[in-house]
């Protein structure tokens, strides 16, 4: 099992929505996920000190090839749609890696 906590911007304007989203996933979407083999998955929400809000995630890989799941999961029709409602709320961070919409962060520290 792999962690992982990615980081990104959420437009002021779209926080209602984006919350509002995320009080009722589709089915096919959690259920994509979970396909994927991604477990223990939060998404937290926090204005920082700038006056902007951020979106952090955390889930946990269970599975044994990431790029591949990703893959699957970006190809799913109902995913797609899915992220069509949510990207617009989205504003992704200028330091992210080249590919990445999320920014993945570092793990520095861990307690079972």
């Amino acid at each position: 099992m792999q962690r992982y906590g990615m980081v990104i911007g959420l437009n002021p304007d779209k926080v209602e929505e984006y919350k509002r989203l995320h009080a009722a996933v589709w089915p096919d979407v959690l259920r994509m996920i979970r396909e994927c083999n991604l477990r223990n998955y939060s998404i937290f929400l926090r204005t920082l000190d700038d006056g902007k809000p951020y979106l952090f995630s955390y889930f946990e890989y269970t599975g044994n090839d990431f790029g591949a799941d990703m893959a699957k999961m970006a190809a799913d029709p109902m995913t797609q749609k899915w992220w069509s409602f949510c990207m617009p709320c989205q504003a992704p961070l200028e330091s992210r890696k080249p590919g990445e919409w999320w920014a993945a962060m570092e793990e520095v520290f861990h307690m079972d």
